[in-house]
């Protein structure tokens, strides 16, 4: 009998500084000193989401993309008010330390986004440039409220077409016009199966008490975005987004006019970066750290 095909990427066992062991993938890339590609996933996903950019970007650049604790294949935090970002970003950083990765180019989704202008701002020397996926320095209140209405809150599922029909019924508004092998595909994304064999979301649920316990009033990113006019950026949005505003996006343009955007048709919160003018807007941007 034939054995499976061996994994395109290397796993990176690493530990946060509070002793959590946590995951990540590292996709090597064509040479050793090819530029680094991290990629940071959205409130209640995993690495998965990047399964089909990261193989794509790694025939040109070494990719790393971690479960945020928490997360997919990282160990989960007894004390939930850790998730939070400024504990994302510690674990972040040691990870980058972990895999030697002394400068990256972030993207980011939703989440993830919020994480790169973090580091890009507060530790501008390890960061090269970011992508953001469907995520800026304003949260449009009315998405927000949507997650926080279903985070960590999903009902119990058991089988995969039970999962399936939970994942439609959550993103199909942001995701229309996909295939039921689409479907199923992304269900083994978000969802996993447990020792004994039944299909749970890949997230812990106190992930989002964390995001309902947060200050109801936001802080201003807005000088951070300011901050960050130097640092090469490429920013997408979802055309039907319920996060990042027409009016949120057109502001950033109009506060940093070397932004780079686009909008993607057809797509909520978030656009999941297989859709052909996702690649190629990113394609492009990352030449110039080559």
């Amino acid at each position: 009998m034939m054995g499976s095909m061996p994994k395109p990427y290397a796993e990176i066992d690493w530990q946060s500084h509070d002793k959590l062991r946590l995951y990540a993938r590292d996709y090597a890339g064509p040479a050793a000193d090819a530029p680094t590609v991290l990629c940071l996933h959205g409130l209640t996903r995993n690495s998965r989401d990047f399964e089909d950019l990261a193989p794509h970007l790694a025939k040109s650049y070494r990719v790393i993309v971690p479960d945020l604790r928490g997360r997919g294949f990282s160990e989960r935090d007894p004390q939930w008010r850790n998730y939070h970002p400024g504990t994302y970003v510690q674990d972040v950083l040691a990870l980058l330390a972990a895999a030697d990765a002394p400068r990256v180019v972030v993207i980011g989704t939703s989440l993830g986004g919020m994480l790169a202008m973090m580091l890009g701002y507060g530790h501008r020397p390890r960061i090269a440039g970011i992508i953001l996926n469907d995520v800026g320095p304003e949260f449009d209140p009315v998405g927000l409220e949507r997650i926080k209405q279903y985070a960590g809150r999903l009902a119990p599922v058991r089988t995969w077409p039970e999962a399936v029909a939970q994942l439609r019924a959550v993103y199909g508004d942001a995701w229309p016009g996909l295939t039921a092998d689409r479907w199923a595909v992304l269900a083994r994304r978000g969802y996993r199966a447990n020792a004994a064999g039944v299909v749970e979301v890949d997230a812990d649920p106190n992930i989002g008490e964390a995001l309902r316990a947060a200050p109801a009033v936001m802080v201003d990113l807005w000088p951070l975005w300011k901050a960050l006019a130097d640092l090469p950026t490429l920013a997408i949005r979802g055309a039907n987004s319920d996060i990042l505003s027409a009016a949120t996006f057109a502001r950033m343009k109009s506060e940093n006019p070397a932004l780079r955007q686009l909008v993607v048709a057809d797509r909520g919160h978030v656009p999941l970066l297989d859709e052909p003018e996702c690649l190629a807007a990113i394609d492009e941007f990352l030449t110039q750290f080559k």
